[in-house]
């Protein structure tokens, strides 16, 4: 995907552009922190993460693990968040 199709395909599911906010502002957070934060479910949240993951703009720290899972976004994850608040999606 191209940068432009990336941040449209982030931005036509909220759930994905909230996981992403999320995971900016506290660098390393949990799924079941993510849920609670944005008042969403656990499988809302887990189902936007696997999305993210596959796109490569987020990272897990502890794949091994089952539960419990930390995440930061990539290189990639930072540079499209960057340009979201480069347009005022986010303060």
């Amino acid at each position: 995907m191209e940068i432009d199709e990336l941040t449209k395909w982030i931005l036509s599911v909220d759930r994905r552009l909230l996981v992403m906010k999320e995971i900016h502002e506290n660098e390393l957070i949990k799924t079941s922190q993510i849920a609670e934060k944005t008042g969403r479910s656990l499988q809302n949240i887990s189902h936007a993460v696997r999305e993210l993951e596959e796109q490569g703009l987020i990272e897990c720290l502890t794949p091994e693990k089952h539960t419990w899972k930390r995440y930061i976004l990539t290189e990639s994850g930072v540079k499209i968040f960057a340009k979201f608040k480069k347009k005022h999606l986010f303060n």
